[in-house]
């Protein structure tokens, strides 16, 4: 189908004015790939598929979403009465909401796995250092995006939520008070901290789109790692992206649409992950929940958030799990790449990926001195892990890497 598009007189006109069939050739049908990718590799066509989906099905939402805390005649907001306008009148609304809901959770978790597969077979290392801190960049905006977008619905576990995340950056020193009134927009969270969380929600996903296109092409310039964690010397090692991987893409794709669709029209609200039960009750500022935690997604740093009785060192020890992502290609110095062959590193990183999941669970459970303790031991191993890095080199003893694969 893609040669008869190209071989079109109308293809042929755009090609004389942008050479487009040069870019197609060199970045997907001639563009050559490792021949011994496994699935882990689909994650990131994936992760692209759902940034798509989240930005078309944020555009219907948008068009009759209001970001207004002001009270309507039924006792509710503007911003909670539109979102049940979205889920009750609106042709298919309750759809494209569920859609955005789960798609937010399927977003985290195909690119955490995009992220456990580069750290497992070692893609952070020379030459791609730089395509992995692009990689980090995306994941603070997808945070980010995700943070702003849990306020809109302005309901009890929106409006708490946004409360004590922002009440954090008043703890910083000197400008911390500064940045908590211009993240509100005020001294409380209130209609305008809606309005700047509606504006910074739709703009950020607009921005991590253009962060991925220079993603996908400093990829593009050093060229995917492999299993084997070796550079490719030999033209028999490669094969052309299309149509190897494009059906193998497709195959991912298929699968996970099944579980996609699964959970938008069965189980929307899967383990109160996706859609919290409390934010079907209109925000009170006078009500508290009896248990308030961020989605699922943000829960390992809010359990490393909350590990510390220090409420700046909290802070601090949140942002540098997240800072510390920057440094990990400096930080291991092993001229291995995959940690197929890296026996110490392999349980490290095995254990790592169990850390965060501890993390992750803590997080979203009710505090308690026995999984307080957990988080913290949790919290101690997550820093553990990427200091250890320093020092694992010296005395792990690789296997033999194979030349080729």
């Amino acid at each position: 189908m893609l040669n008869t598009i190209m071989k079109s007189k109308l293809f042929g006109w755009v090609d004389r004015r942008t050479g487009a069939e040069a870019i197609i050739k060199s970045q997907l049908t001639e563009y050559p790939a490792p021949k011994n990718l496994n699935y882990m590799w689909n994650f990131g066509s994936l992760a692209l598929l759902v940034l798509v989906l989240q930005i078309l099905t944020g555009i219907f939402l948008a068009m009759y979403y209001k970001p207004s805390a002001a009270m309507t005649y039924g006792h509710y907001t503007v911003a909670f009465d539109s979102v049940e306008r979205i889920m009750r009148d609106v042709n298919f609304g309750w759809l494209i909401r569920y859609m955005h809901a789960v798609g937010a959770s399927a977003f985290f978790v195909v690119v955490y796995m995009h992220i456990g597969r580069g750290l497992y077979y070692g893609s952070y290392k020379e030459p791609r250092e730089l395509l992995w801190i692009i990689g980090v960049v995306i994941l603070l905006i997808m945070q980010g995006a995700a943070f702003f977008g849990y306020l809109l619905p302005w309901g009890q576990m929106s409006f708490w939520g946004a409360t004590v995340i922002t009440n954090l950056f008043g703890a910083l020193p000197v400008i911390g008070e500064y940045l908590q009134q211009l993240l509100r927009g005020g001294f409380a969270v209130g209609d305008p901290t809606l309005n700047r969380f509606f504006s910074l929600h739709y703009l950020f996903p607009l921005l991590l789109a253009a962060i991925v296109g220079g993603h996908i092409h400093a990829l593009h310039v050093v060229h995917s790692n492999n299993p084997e964690g070796i550079d490719l010397t030999k033209d028999e090692e490669k094969i052309m992206f299309h149509p190897y991987y494009t059906i193998k893409d497709a195959f991912g794709v298929a699968v996970f649409l099944l579980g996609y669709c699964y959970f938008v029209f069965f189980n929307p609200q899967a383990w109160g992950f996706f859609i919290e039960v409390d934010n079907y009750v209109p925000a009170n500022s006078l009500a508290t929940p009896a248990h308030i935690a961020p989605v699922w997604y943000l829960t390992p740093w809010y359990t490393i958030l909350r590990s510390f009785p220090d409420k700046l060192m909290g802070v601090l020890a949140m942002g540098g799990s997240l800072a510390i992502l920057f440094a990990l290609p400096f930080l291991d110095r092993s001229k291995v790449r995959s940690a197929r062959y890296r026996p110490v590193f392999k349980q490290m990183v095995i254990l790592f990926f169990i850390d965060v999941v501890v993390l992750g669970y803590i997080g979203h459970s009710p505090v308690s001195p026995t999984l307080k303790l957990i988080g913290q031991i949790a919290t101690a191993y997550y820093f553990a892990f990427f200091f250890l890095l320093l020092i694992v080199p010296k005395f792990e003893k690789t296997k033999p890497v194979p030349e080729g694969i």
